[in-house]
């Protein structure tokens, strides 16, 4: 066999492969050659010639009623794809798996008078229920999102009935077929009912990882406590994720440490339910599985095989059940455990959004809803736990500096006899600031503003924009708008408006307003609470909290081997010590 050297070409004919799609109906021409060249001379596959497209897309539909198995079309550049579009329009209404692989010159070259150039990039409506555009594999993440988005119109033939899809191939016209074996490639499955379901035998450690979650209802939450009882499963949360079951464990304080690794075993399966992830679940798995109702591809760490469309209590009440009866919570309790013994040796941190989610998380009353806008101030609130009472909402759908007071505000008229706390930075406070005028807010909100006078997170010493040092400061952290850090400006707007103010640019000051801000019990007025810092103590207070374990001192050592020793326990580092000859 001889494929040709083109690595996206490649990856489609391996995924063909993987998926089970074998016969071909080709029509001649150039753009075409480095596909049909390989494909040929691969006994797999079962082709077909036809000189008229119009008449090929036909018969492919013919083939595919007849045998309820996905047929290829490849055809080259120019106008032979238009003449699919017939046969394609029969495809999508009788839902025939036909896919149109129409091979193209570079897409650049479109709109710029190249010979036998059209535009593919928006196909008709009802010829295809998935159309993608396959380029050229340079790197790794090229590599990763041709084999995602082949995967995706592969699927498409099959899935909510199926119909027929199309790939836009990009040819360079390489004469080179000096390839004798197909790269390895990552097939997903799509599982849209519980014939099929795969076993989770051979996985050791299995997570969950929960993206932003609605409100969970009791069937979900007992469904997927029974999981992880069942399978020792540990659930990978963050605030927004809303779970507040005894198997979660929140691996931002982890994940960010710079110079530590993880003394728990990481999980070889993580489970994805949710939207959005704000961050990464750090196992380092080798495989992901996807549980939506959407049923739709997303494959965030770069690890899915399977997408599960069903409804995710469902999905973990038919794993739960196949085992009744156990009940385990040592892996999660070990990742818990882990994460307690590190914040136990969290340092003296400066004035900054650190120290001020630190000491405001532990007095947070039971039962309030907490809004946690973006970037710096998602870093520091997540670095520490609240009450699994609490109820709590982010913008993390696109994570924009955008309506975050109004998000706030709209949720606190959703349950008026309940205190809502949201926490913003400066910037983001006055990106919205009109929306604290808005004549339905009632007295349940305090809202926390940390005014450090410019986009802090730009000046944080992990961020590219840092290496700027104050010239960041001009443009990249937008500093000096907005009063410049002033005193009165947000207190005279916000009292003006009918809210009490508090401030404070000091721990000292913070403690005593504090106490005000933090009243379990509604009061007369709503509350903007408004703390004063500084960039470069903002900074600092990332760094050491990126590097509590990392220290170099003596007493820091020390304070590491206790760490480890309490979460490996005294017979593993013995165990350790004797394995390498040590004392």
């Amino acid at each position: 066999m001889n494929y040709t050297v083109e690595k996206h070409t490649q990856i489609l004919i391996a995924l063909l492969k993987e998926h089970g799609i074998k016969r071909v109906v080709a029509s001649p021409g150039a753009t075409n050659v480095c596909f049909l060249g390989s494909i040929q001379s691969d006994p797999y596959f079962e082709i077909y010639s036809s000189v008229d497209e119009r008449s090929a897309a036909y018969i492919a539909c013919g083939m595919a009623a007849a045998s309820g198995e996905p047929v290829v079309l490849t055809c080259t550049g120019s106008t032979a794809s238009r003449n699919y579009i017939p046969g394609l329009t029969e495809a999508f209404y009788r839902k025939l798996p036909v896919l149109a692989v129409t091979s193209s010159q570079h897409f650049g070259r479109v709109g710029q008078n190249y010979a036998q150039v059209i535009d593919r990039s928006s196909p008709l409506a009802d010829i295809a229920m998935e159309s993608i555009q396959v380029d050229c594999v340079y790197t790794e993440e090229d590599e990763w999102a041709c084999g995602v988005n082949i995967n995706k119109a592969l699927l498409a033939l099959r899935i909510n009935g199926g119909g027929p899809a199309h790939i836009n191939l990009r040819t360079t016209y390489n004469k080179d077929f000096s390839v004798k074996a197909l790269p390895s490639v990552k097939k997903i499955t799509h599982i849209s009912d519980f014939k099929n379901m795969p076993s989770l035998d051979g996985f050791k450690h299995i997570a969950v990882l929960v993206g932003v979650h609605t409100k969970w209802s009791e069937e979900l939450k007992a469904a997927v406590e029974d999981f992880c009882g069942t399978y020792n499963a540990v659930v990978i949360r963050n605030h927004a994720s809303n779970y507040t079951g005894e198997y979660g464990y929140n691996p931002d304080l982890i994940n960010s440490m710079r110079q530590y690794t993880p003394q728990t075993e990481r999980a070889e399966l993580v489970i994805y339910i949710g939207s959005i992830s704000r961050y990464s679940s750090g196992m380092d798995e080798k495989t992901m599985w996807r549980v939506n109702q959407d049923g739709k591809i997303r494959d965030m760490e770069r690890k899915l095989t399977h997408v599960f469309a069903m409804e995710e209590a469902d999905f973990f009440r038919y794993y739960a059940d196949l085992h009744k009866g156990r009940k385990n919570n040592s892996y999660a309790k070990q990742w818990q455990d882990e994460t307690k013994n590190i914040l136990a040796n969290v340092p003296e941190l400066p004035f900054c959004n650190v120290w001020v989610a630190k000491t405001l998380s532990e007095n947070l009353p039971d039962h309030s809803v907490f809004h946690l806008s973006g970037s710096n101030t998602a870093r520091a609130w997540n670095f520490f736990p609240i009450s699994n009472t609490i109820e709590c909402y982010s913008n993390d759908g696109a994570m924009g500096i955008d309506g975050q007071v109004s998000a706030f505000i709209g949720e606190s008229l959703m349950n008026p006899q309940k205190l809502h706390f949201g926490a913003v930075g400066d910037l983001t406070f006055f990106y919205d600031m009109n929306s604290l005028g808005n004549r339905h807010i009632q007295n349940n909100i305090r809202l926390l503003i940390v005014n450090n006078g410019k986009g802090a997170e730009f000046k944080i010493y992990s961020h590219p924009a840092s290496q700027f040092g104050n010239e960041a400061d001009r443009y990249m952290a937008a500093a000096g708008h907005y009063g410049n850090q002033s005193h009165t400006l947000i207190k005279h707007y916000a009292e003006d408006l009918g809210f009490e103010y508090l401030t404070a640019s000091t721990k000292e000051e913070f403690l005593k307003a504090m106490k005000r801000f933090t009243t379990p019990t509604l009061t007369e007025r709503s509350m903007v609470f408004e703390v004063f810092t500084d960039s470069k103590n903002e900074s600092d207070g990332i760094y050491e909290m990126n590097h509590i374990i990392s220290r170099t001192s003596d007493k820091a050592k020390n304070t590491a081997k206790d760490i480890i020793k309490s979460i490996a326990g005294e017979k593993k580092i013995k165990a350790i010590k004797s394995f390498l000859g040590k004392k």
